[in-house]
């Protein structure tokens, strides 16, 4: 046929030399192989990092969280932008929930006295630090109203294990305040799990072991957090459903029904805090009680102590409930061949403060990367696709800008989006990607085509290079048993999760990370400044996210066979499958050895009686269950691919086909989603990729299955794993669907 294309052209050359590029792009037939990448070579001239830098120091002038004025400003500043360089731009506003702190009190009454600051200093050596008009005080948002006091206890980082340490302990938290340290958990999980537990109120600090002295040299002599520095952030219970709390499921328009605020079930049902370790240091320092265990002890200069008491503190919070307007800046490229076929590419622009490194420093960078776009427009280049950039508002309070917009427009983008590929904030490093691995192979060739600004190796290699060198065991191995690298699943944290998780789009996360060094994230010192000195002074690496991003929409956009492949997907998904039954038979052996310590007074005999650590709780015992129904679905899916593969290898489809199979593949991630949702939070419905319930950002795959054992609700696994069976066998229909289209001249 004219078009001899394939969904995987060219991969076997690539795959057989891991970090060289493959010589035809996947999508493309050989000459419009070499039309994409003399395209890209011009793409790559269009980008400037003096553009970049400049953009940064103005966007990241002022404080301009969402909501205000200044946030308003940036949007109108960024759609100015898109209008000039040709793109159809709009605004498109949403009024939304937004709270913002009117009273902030903590003091240590008990044994002795203090009065937390709770203020960030400024700092001469970043003139930035001292702009602080409109700058939001440190806060949670989502924390509720509270008067509240209480002896304090140490929960270290507020996970499932940590209280499970402190039952052993015997302690109770009932109507006492936890101080729980910043990491290894989303925030909103902290008071969450405390209040579960009993808790009347949480206080989240930085401990310096995490992030501060212990690390290295403090900011402004180095880039670590500084001693007065405190961690904003949204502590809205995301688990369940993201976006304005008032309006689940649909856009938060003028006109939109809206739940009245005690019906809501996002907002903490206890006050939250956030304090900096200068004001954390007194209070930990009053408590007593049992020393903590060593891998709880920080890095601050005491003795860590569990409580509760004798430190007791008083905690007031009050808050403005106001409904806000919010800008999202969407702006449009119509395509020249497949105007209905939408590929979208977004990043928001709302900071908790100044926000330099998040989230402007992607931001830059998708601008870049569409002004270079639009100039290969103007030079006779239209895309084939609409490509839609997108500059979302209010992602820091809850993802809600991106959320109110997916919602709002939710039946045209079923139907129309291609994909939906996000970054955030962005640094020096390696490339980290993350996304459907329906695009895995798609982006293993764009790593291999892009350099690394440092080295001059492609970025694949780098990245291998790393994870050989300084990767868990666990991504050793698989980087030494496969040749591609592997897209980590997406659980939550930004504007990809309405996108994916609510609509089944097939989506990514890009960015680099790795070598340019934190301390400054959701602080007053996320400045121009510091972003410059410590995490990519020469904005190289926001160059190198333009042009891995920027081939990502434009092979989108341009590629005559849209390039998802579903062999990676069909291994990936067997090792999650394999992952369960490992789960399940390791938390058998698990609690039956425990168990049995318990029962014959191992435990008992083992423990210091002179100490207050007692034995584990029995547990119920955990079942056999039986995952033939996902194994068969799993291997007729397996079949349904390798045909699929077959057929695009034996040549190209019917020219008259081209659309109707772009739209099948394309659609595909759809069959991964249940209208249903998952058990207990119907808005998130892909059954593959969900965040978890008890770890917010983190990632559960095959949630329903994972999450049933994990918690132990055994009862429900079984239904679980037929839903997730159920989703498979859709997949595999639409898989069908695409053959059979590609085999059919009629």
């Amino acid at each position: 046929m004219a078009r001899t294309l394939t969904l995987f052209i060219g991969l076997i050359a690539f795959i057989a030399t891991p970090g060289i590029p493959a010589e035809i792009l996947i999508g493309f037939d050989e000459a419009g192989s070499e039309q994409q990448r003399a395209l890209e070579t011009r793409f790559d001239k269009y980008l400037d990092a003096k553009e970049l830098d400049a953009w940064l120091r103005q966007l990241s002038a002022e404080p301009h969280h969402a909501g205000s004025v200044a946030g308003k400003n940036v949007a109108e500043a960024i759609a100015g932008m898109f209008t000039s360089w040709g793109f159809d731009t709009e605004i498109e506003e949403y009024s939304v929930l937004l709270p913002t702190p009117k009273l902030r009190r903590l003091e240590l009454v008990a044994p002795t006295r203090f009065t937390a600051s709770l203020n960030e200093v400024s700092l001469s050596d970043d003139p930035s630090t001292l702009v602080r008009e409109n700058l939001l005080p440190p806060y949670n948002a989502f924390s509720i109203d509270g008067n509240v006091e209480g002896e304090l206890v140490f929960i270290n980082y507020g996970r499932p294990e940590d209280h499970e340490l402190l039952q052993r302990y015997g302690i109770d938290l009932t109507g006492k305040i936890a101080i729980a340290r910043y990491g290894k958990t989303w925030r909103g999980i902290k008071p969450k799990l405390a209040a579960e537990n009993g808790a009347i109120a949480t206080i989240i600090y930085s401990d310096p072991a995490d992030d501060g002295y212990v690390k290295g040299d403090v900011y402004p002599a180095g880039p670590f957090k500084h001693e007065s520095a405190v961690q904003r952030g949204s502590v809205m219970d995301m688990p369940i459903y993201p976006g304005d709390v008032l309006t689940p499921g649909v856009g938060a328009t003028m006109s939109a029904k809206r739940l009245a605020l005690s019906d809501v079930t996002t907002i903490t049902t206890i006050p939250v805090l956030p304090i900096s370790y200068k004001d954390a240091l007194p209070l930990l320092a009053a408590m007593g009680g049992a020393v903590v265990p060593p891998e709880w002890s920080g890095g601050l200069p005491i003795t860590y102590h569990l409580g509760p008491g004798p430190a007791k503190v008083q905690l007031e919070v009050k808050f403005n409930w106001d409904q806000v307007p919010i800008y999202n800046v969407i702006a449009r490229l119509k395509g020249s061949l497949y105007p209905e076929e939408w590929v979208i590419r977004g990043n928001h622009h709302d900071g908790w403060n100044h926000g330099a490194a998040d989230p402007l420093s992607g931001l830059v960078a998708l601008l870049a990367e569409a002004q270079a776009v639009a100039e290969l427009a103007k030079s006779g280049n239209p895309p084939a696709r609409t490509i839609i950039y997108a500059a979302w508002d209010a992602e820091e309070p809850g993802l809600i800008g991106s959320t109110e917009w997916s919602e709002h427009h939710a039946e045209q983008l079923k139907i129309h989006a291609v994909a939906y590929l996000n970054t955030d904030g962005n640094s020096r490093g390696f490339v980290r990607i993350g996304g459907s691995h329906s695009l895995e192979k798609f982006f293993n060739q764009i790593m291999a085509d892009v350099k690394d600004p440092q080295t001059g190796v492609p970025l694949s290699t780098r990245l291998r290079a790393s994870i050989t060198i300084d990767g868990s065991d666990e991504a050793k191995k698989a980087i030494a048993d496969k040749d591609f690298i592997r897209l980590y699943p997406l659980g939550s944290g930004s504007d990809y999760s309405p996108f994916l998780h609510h609509l089944g789009i097939a989506s990514a996360n890009l960015g680099f990370s790795g070598e340019g060094k934190g301390g400054s994230y959701h602080t007053l010192y996320d400045t121009y400044e510091h972003y410059t000195s410590w995490r990519d002074p020469e904005l190289k690496y926001g160059i190198a996210l333009a042009q891995v991003a920027g081939r990502a929409t434009l092979r989108l956009a341009n590629a005559s066979i849209l390039p998802f492949d579903f062999i990676n997907l069909v291994t990936n998904i067997a090792s999650y499958i394999e992952e369960l039954q490992s789960l399940a038979d390791e938390m058998r052996e698990e609690t039956t050895k425990i168990n049995d310590l318990i029962k014959d007074g191992s435990y008992k005999i083992a423990l210091d009686p002179s100490k207050s650590l007692g034995p584990p709780i029995l547990k119920e015992a955990v079942p056999f269950f039986n995952f033939a129904p996902l194994k068969n679905s799993l291997s007729k899916l397996q079949k349904a691919a390798d045909l699929l593969h077959e057929t695009s290898n034996d040549g190209g489809p019917p020219p008259q086909k081209l659309i109707e199979i772009n739209n099948l593949l394309y659609t595909s991630e759809r069959r991964l989603i249940r209208d249903a949702g998952l058990p207990g939070r119907p808005w998130y419905k892909h059954h593959i990729y969900a965040p978890g319930y008890y770890t917010g950002y983190g990632v559960k795959t095959i949630p329903g299955v994972r999450e049933s054992i994990e918690i132990r609700q055994f009862d429900k696994v079984a239904e679980q794993i037929d839903i997730a069976a159920g989703v498979l066998d859709a997949l595999t229909d639409q898989l069908t669907a695409i053959n059979e289209a590609w085999n059919n001249d009629d």
